[in-house]
Formats: structure tokens, sequence, C-alpha cells
């Protein structure tokens, strides 16, 4: 009996997400919070190393993707920026973080990085 009630209420979990029930509007409100917040930096763009070896882009979305040279999407994660601090969360679970200077400045991982023109 167990058994046929858990698999009537996973057929059903699978049957509502299928049919585009199963869309949470809490991750939607959550993901669009989390955009307002991050779009309201004036960092977003691509930064780069003075020798261009790599390549950093924010997006508004909150997404990062940095390239290290000839390697496209070398690291790819969410960041946040609180003030003038940036906080790394990579796709593979590695965090960093990062300091702005001056509004055109970023220092992160032992690097500078300069607002790409």
């Amino acid at each position: 009996m167990q058994k046929t009630l858990l698999g009537a209420a996973l057929f059903a979990a699978a049957s509502f997400a299928a049919d585009g029930g199963g869309t949470s509007h809490a991750s939607d409100t959550s993901e669009a919070t989390a955009e307002a917040n991050v779009t309201q930096h004036p960092y977003v763009g691509m930064w780069v190393t003075g020798d261009g070896r790599i390549r950093q882009e924010l997006l508004a979305s909150g997404r990062y993707d940095e390239a290290r040279g000839e390697r496209q999407s070398a690291y790819q994660g969410r960041y946040e920026v609180r003030g003038n601090e940036i906080f790394y969360w990579d796709d593979t679970g590695f965090t960093a973080d990062g300091t702005f200077t001056e509004e055109d400045v970023l220092h992160h991982g032992g690097m500078i990085f300069y607002r790409e023109k």
C-alpha cells in the first residue's frame, strides 16, 4: 500500500511539473530579487588583467564567466556585490572574494583587473 501511495504521489508531482504547474514562484521571485540587487551596482561588465590573459565578465543576472588565456569559460558561477566588495561562488564549489578600490579597478585573487572600455 505504501509503495502504491508513494508511486501515485511521485506520478502526480511529475505530471504537475511536466505541465508547467511545477514552476516555483519562490525561485522566480528570488532570481528577480537577486538580479535587481546585482544590477544596482556599477560594476557589471568586462574586467581584464593588465596583460589581457584573464577576462572576467560580471553579468547583470548575478553570474560571472571567466576566461583564462585561450580557455573560454574556464570558471563560471554566481557573484554578489556588497558595497565595494565582491564575493564569488564558482559552480564547482570554489569561493573567492575581491575588492573594488576605484570605480575601474578590481583586486581579486592576487591580481588586478581593469574595467574594459
